[in-house]
Protein backbone atom coordinates (compact mmCIF):
# COMPACT_ATOMS: atom_id res chain seq x y z
CA UNK A 1 0.00 0.00 0.00
CA UNK A 2 1.59 3.38 -0.88
CA UNK A 3 1.58 5.68 1.74
CA UNK A 4 -1.03 9.04 0.81
CA UNK A 5 -0.35 12.74 1.26
CA UNK A 6 -2.57 13.67 4.45
CA UNK A 7 -4.92 15.54 2.74
CA UNK A 8 -5.47 12.77 0.84
CA UNK A 9 -6.80 10.64 3.79
CA UNK A 10 -10.59 10.84 5.65
CA UNK A 11 -10.90 11.36 9.39
CA UNK A 12 -12.37 8.05 9.64
CA UNK A 13 -10.39 5.88 7.25
CA UNK A 14 -8.02 2.97 9.11
CA UNK A 15 -4.33 3.83 9.78
CA UNK A 16 -2.99 0.39 9.21
CA UNK A 17 -3.89 -1.57 5.98
CA UNK A 18 -5.02 -5.28 5.64
CA UNK A 19 -1.56 -7.48 4.77
CA UNK A 20 1.21 -6.48 6.56
CA UNK A 21 3.83 -8.38 7.90
CA UNK A 22 2.92 -9.14 11.57
CA UNK A 23 2.89 -12.86 12.97
CA UNK A 24 -0.72 -14.43 13.26
CA UNK A 25 -2.17 -13.32 16.28
CA UNK A 26 0.04 -10.45 17.24
CA UNK A 27 -0.61 -7.84 19.90
CA UNK A 28 1.47 -5.69 18.52
CA UNK A 29 -0.45 -4.72 15.00
CA UNK A 30 -3.42 -4.86 17.23
CA UNK A 31 -2.37 -2.43 19.65
CA UNK A 32 -0.88 -0.09 16.50
CA UNK A 33 -3.87 0.04 14.89
CA UNK A 34 -6.05 1.60 17.69
CA UNK A 35 -3.24 3.99 18.54
CA UNK A 36 -3.25 4.95 14.92
CA UNK A 37 -6.95 5.10 15.09
CA UNK A 38 -6.92 7.47 18.07
CA UNK A 39 -4.08 9.78 16.68
CA UNK A 40 -6.12 10.36 13.41
CA UNK A 41 -5.08 10.75 9.70
CA UNK A 42 -3.33 14.28 10.31
CA UNK A 43 0.08 12.62 11.98
CA UNK A 44 3.28 11.54 11.27
CA UNK A 45 4.78 8.53 12.51
CA UNK A 46 8.33 7.81 13.67
CA UNK A 47 9.03 3.75 13.54
CA UNK A 48 12.84 2.68 14.49
CA UNK A 49 13.99 -0.74 13.69
CA UNK A 50 11.94 -2.92 15.45
CA UNK A 51 8.93 -5.46 15.03
CA UNK A 52 6.86 -2.05 14.34
CA UNK A 53 9.47 -1.26 11.33
CA UNK A 54 8.83 -5.05 10.01
CA UNK A 55 5.28 -4.54 9.94
CA UNK A 56 4.77 -0.92 8.63
CA UNK A 57 7.19 -2.34 5.52
CA UNK A 58 9.94 -0.22 3.67
CA UNK A 59 8.96 3.31 2.30
CA UNK A 60 7.24 3.99 0.10
CA UNK A 61 5.07 1.30 0.29
CA UNK A 62 3.93 1.06 3.78
CA UNK A 63 1.04 -0.98 6.16
CA UNK A 64 0.33 3.09 7.38
CA UNK A 65 -1.57 4.98 5.74
CA UNK A 66 0.57 8.41 7.16
CA UNK A 67 3.66 9.76 6.62
CA UNK A 68 6.37 7.20 8.23
CA UNK A 69 10.38 8.22 9.02
CA UNK A 70 12.39 5.82 10.14
CA UNK A 71 15.49 6.68 11.67
CA UNK A 72 18.11 4.50 13.26
CA UNK A 73 17.61 2.38 16.50
CA UNK A 74 18.90 4.96 19.50
CA UNK A 75 17.58 8.08 17.35
CA UNK A 76 13.72 7.87 17.59
CA UNK A 77 13.53 10.82 19.95
CA UNK A 78 15.72 13.06 18.22
CA UNK A 79 13.76 12.77 14.96
CA UNK A 80 10.69 12.80 16.60
CA UNK A 81 11.79 16.51 18.05
CA UNK A 82 13.25 17.16 14.77
CA UNK A 83 9.98 16.73 12.85
CA UNK A 84 8.24 18.19 15.58
CA UNK A 85 10.03 21.64 15.13
CA UNK A 86 9.78 21.31 11.34
CA UNK A 87 6.51 21.21 11.52
CA UNK A 88 5.92 23.66 13.87
CA UNK A 89 8.08 26.45 11.25
CA UNK A 90 5.80 25.56 9.16
CA UNK A 91 2.49 26.57 10.70
CA UNK A 92 1.24 23.20 11.44
CA UNK A 93 0.78 22.91 14.92
CA UNK A 94 -1.97 20.31 15.00
CA UNK A 95 -0.19 17.37 13.39
CA UNK A 96 0.77 14.87 15.59
CA UNK A 97 4.00 13.70 15.59
CA UNK A 98 3.44 9.60 17.12
CA UNK A 99 7.05 7.37 18.20
CA UNK A 100 5.96 3.43 17.41
CA UNK A 101 9.06 1.85 19.09
CA UNK A 102 9.95 -0.93 20.57
CA UNK A 103 11.78 -1.65 24.49
CA UNK A 104 14.99 -2.16 23.15
CA UNK A 105 14.99 1.53 20.91
CA UNK A 106 13.22 2.83 24.31
CA UNK A 107 14.46 0.66 27.42
CA UNK A 108 18.04 0.33 26.42
CA UNK A 109 19.33 2.16 22.68
CA UNK A 110 17.20 5.16 22.33
CA UNK A 111 17.32 5.69 26.04
CA UNK A 112 19.64 8.60 26.32
CA UNK A 113 17.86 10.19 23.38
CA UNK A 114 14.27 9.76 24.80
CA UNK A 115 15.74 11.26 28.25
CA UNK A 116 16.95 14.25 26.53
CA UNK A 117 14.03 14.92 24.62
CA UNK A 118 12.15 14.51 27.96
CA UNK A 119 14.69 17.04 29.86
CA UNK A 120 13.65 19.60 26.91
CA UNK A 121 9.90 18.45 26.84
CA UNK A 122 9.87 18.24 23.90
CA UNK A 123 6.37 18.12 21.74
CA UNK A 124 5.72 14.39 20.85
CA UNK A 125 3.63 11.47 21.65
CA UNK A 126 6.42 8.29 22.49
CA UNK A 127 4.44 4.83 22.38
CA UNK A 128 6.39 1.95 23.48
CA UNK A 129 5.70 -1.25 21.93
CA UNK A 130 6.79 -3.42 25.12
CA UNK A 131 7.48 -6.97 23.99
CA UNK A 132 9.79 -7.51 26.83
CA UNK A 133 12.71 -8.32 24.55
CA UNK A 134 14.57 -8.12 21.01
CA UNK A 135 11.84 -9.88 20.06
CA UNK A 136 12.17 -9.87 15.87
CA UNK A 137 16.07 -10.95 15.92
CA UNK A 138 15.97 -13.91 18.17
CA UNK A 139 14.11 -13.08 21.51
CA UNK A 140 17.20 -11.78 23.28
CA UNK A 141 17.12 -10.18 26.44
CA UNK A 142 16.31 -6.38 27.06
CA UNK A 143 16.57 -4.61 30.40
CA UNK A 144 12.54 -4.69 29.78
CA UNK A 145 12.50 -8.53 30.58
CA UNK A 146 11.34 -9.62 33.39
CA UNK A 147 12.92 -11.45 36.60
CA UNK A 148 13.57 -15.01 35.40
CA UNK A 149 12.15 -14.90 31.91
CA UNK A 150 14.04 -17.57 29.27
CA UNK A 151 15.41 -15.96 26.25
CA UNK A 152 17.82 -16.49 23.63
CA UNK A 153 20.68 -14.58 25.23
CA UNK A 154 19.42 -15.85 29.14
CA UNK A 155 18.79 -19.83 28.50
CA UNK A 156 18.36 -20.04 32.22
CA UNK A 157 16.31 -17.46 32.80
CA UNK A 158 17.47 -13.71 33.53
CA UNK A 159 18.74 -12.42 36.63
CA UNK A 160 17.89 -8.75 36.95
CA UNK A 161 14.70 -7.23 37.14
CA UNK A 162 12.72 -5.60 34.73
CA UNK A 163 13.58 -2.14 34.71
CA UNK A 164 11.03 0.64 35.74
CA UNK A 165 10.68 3.03 33.19
CA UNK A 166 7.44 4.53 33.95
CA UNK A 167 9.22 5.74 37.36
CA UNK A 168 12.60 6.62 35.75
CA UNK A 169 10.33 9.28 33.14
CA UNK A 170 7.74 10.19 35.45
CA UNK A 171 10.59 11.45 37.84
CA UNK A 172 11.94 13.83 34.30
CA UNK A 173 8.65 15.81 35.35
CA UNK A 174 6.63 15.55 31.82
CA UNK A 175 3.10 16.56 31.38
CA UNK A 176 2.19 12.40 30.64
CA UNK A 177 3.65 8.68 31.33
CA UNK A 178 1.02 5.93 31.59
CA UNK A 179 1.15 2.21 31.33
CA UNK A 180 -1.59 0.42 28.65
CA UNK A 181 -2.67 -2.61 27.09
CA UNK A 182 -4.68 -3.69 23.89
CA UNK A 183 -6.77 -6.31 26.80
CA UNK A 184 -7.73 -3.50 28.62
CA UNK A 185 -9.25 -1.31 25.50
CA UNK A 186 -11.44 1.54 27.15
CA UNK A 187 -8.40 2.34 29.47
CA UNK A 188 -6.25 2.22 26.18
CA UNK A 189 -8.41 4.49 24.27
CA UNK A 190 -9.04 6.88 27.36
CA UNK A 191 -5.19 7.61 27.98
CA UNK A 192 -4.53 7.82 23.68
CA UNK A 193 -7.11 10.78 23.70
CA UNK A 194 -5.71 11.81 26.95
CA UNK A 195 -2.14 11.81 25.68
CA UNK A 196 -3.06 13.86 22.13
CA UNK A 197 -4.75 16.52 23.90
CA UNK A 198 -1.61 17.36 25.80
CA UNK A 199 1.71 19.28 24.61
CA UNK A 200 5.03 18.53 25.99
CA UNK A 201 6.15 14.51 26.20
CA UNK A 202 4.32 11.93 26.62
CA UNK A 203 5.29 8.57 27.05
CA UNK A 204 2.25 5.61 26.88
CA UNK A 205 4.26 2.27 27.44
CA UNK A 206 1.98 -0.91 26.10
CA UNK A 207 2.65 -3.92 26.61
CA UNK A 208 2.70 -6.18 23.66
CA UNK A 209 3.03 -10.50 24.46
CA UNK A 210 4.89 -11.67 21.85
CA UNK A 211 3.56 -15.43 20.53
CA UNK A 212 6.73 -16.69 19.40
CA UNK A 213 9.44 -15.55 21.92
CA UNK A 214 6.96 -15.28 25.26
CA UNK A 215 6.07 -19.30 24.15
CA UNK A 216 2.31 -18.12 23.98
CA UNK A 217 -0.79 -19.88 21.79
CA UNK A 218 -1.62 -17.80 18.46
CA UNK A 219 -4.98 -17.53 20.47
CA UNK A 220 -4.01 -16.49 23.71
CA UNK A 221 -1.96 -12.91 23.32
CA UNK A 222 -5.03 -10.56 24.67
CA UNK A 223 -5.68 -13.32 27.40
CA UNK A 224 -1.87 -12.98 28.50
CA UNK A 225 -2.07 -9.09 28.05
CA UNK A 226 -5.01 -9.12 30.37
CA UNK A 227 -3.35 -11.61 33.08
CA UNK A 228 -0.05 -9.33 33.12
CA UNK A 229 -2.80 -6.71 34.48
CA UNK A 230 -4.82 -8.84 36.41
CA UNK A 231 -1.78 -10.40 38.53
CA UNK A 232 0.06 -7.13 39.35
CA UNK A 233 2.50 -8.53 36.62
CA UNK A 234 2.08 -5.09 34.48
CA UNK A 235 -0.53 -2.82 36.83
CA UNK A 236 -2.41 -0.03 34.64
CA UNK A 237 -0.94 3.40 35.81
CA UNK A 238 -0.94 7.30 35.34
CA UNK A 239 1.50 10.13 36.20
CA UNK A 240 0.68 13.40 35.24
CA UNK A 241 3.44 16.25 35.71
CA UNK A 242 5.76 13.32 37.87
CA UNK A 243 3.81 14.18 40.98
CA UNK A 244 -0.05 12.53 40.67
CA UNK A 245 -0.38 8.90 40.10
CA UNK A 246 -3.42 6.84 39.80
CA UNK A 247 -3.61 3.60 39.63
CA UNK A 248 -6.24 2.11 37.25
CA UNK A 249 -6.27 -1.54 37.91
CA UNK A 250 -6.62 -4.26 40.41
CA UNK A 251 -4.58 -6.71 40.89
CA UNK A 252 -6.51 -10.09 41.62
CA UNK A 253 -4.64 -13.13 40.77
CA UNK A 254 -1.66 -14.71 41.75
CA UNK A 255 1.01 -14.67 39.45
CA UNK A 256 1.43 -18.12 39.08
CA UNK A 257 -1.69 -17.49 36.82
CA UNK A 258 0.57 -15.42 34.28
CA UNK A 259 3.69 -17.49 34.07
CA UNK A 260 1.56 -20.85 33.54
CA UNK A 261 0.38 -19.28 30.17
CA UNK A 262 4.23 -18.82 29.10
CA UNK A 263 6.69 -21.04 27.57
CA UNK A 264 9.28 -18.56 28.83
CA UNK A 265 9.07 -19.49 32.28
CA UNK A 266 8.39 -23.02 32.27
CA UNK A 267 11.67 -24.00 33.99
CA UNK A 268 10.97 -22.22 36.93
CA UNK A 269 10.42 -23.54 40.20
CA UNK A 270 8.04 -23.31 42.71
CA UNK A 271 10.73 -21.13 45.10
CA UNK A 272 10.96 -19.08 42.07
CA UNK A 273 7.73 -18.15 41.73
CA UNK A 274 7.12 -17.48 45.42
CA UNK A 275 10.09 -15.01 45.21
CA UNK A 276 8.38 -13.59 41.94
CA UNK A 277 5.02 -12.96 43.68
CA UNK A 278 7.14 -11.39 46.41
CA UNK A 279 8.50 -8.60 44.32
CA UNK A 280 5.25 -8.37 42.27
CA UNK A 281 3.55 -7.91 45.43
CA UNK A 282 6.19 -5.36 46.73
CA UNK A 283 5.93 -3.31 43.58
CA UNK A 284 2.35 -3.20 43.91
CA UNK A 285 2.37 -1.75 47.51
CA UNK A 286 5.36 0.70 46.32
CA UNK A 287 2.22 1.88 43.74
CA UNK A 288 -0.71 1.86 46.51
CA UNK A 289 1.89 4.35 48.31
CA UNK A 290 2.52 7.09 45.61
CA UNK A 291 -1.19 7.03 44.74
CA UNK A 292 -1.66 7.87 47.70
CA UNK A 293 0.41 10.92 47.88
CA UNK A 294 -2.22 12.68 46.08
CA UNK A 295 -4.54 12.90 49.11
CA UNK A 296 -1.61 13.63 51.53
CA UNK A 297 -1.85 17.71 52.40
CA UNK A 298 1.73 19.49 51.68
Amino acid sequence: MKTLALNELRADAPMLCAGHAACPGCIDALSARHVLAAMGPDTVAVIPPSCMAIIAGPQPYSSLKIPVYQPTLEASAAAASGLRRALDAQGKRDTQVVVLAGDGGTYDIGFQCLSSAAERNEDFLYVCLDNEGYMNTGAQKSSSTPHYAKTGSTPAGKLTRKKNLTEIMAAHGVPYVATASAGHMADLTRKLTKAKSMRGTRLLTLLIPCLDGWGVADDMGLAAARLAVETGAFPLVEVEHGERWTVNSAKTRPIGDYLAVQRRYRHLGAEQISALQDEIDAGWARLQRLAALNDTPV
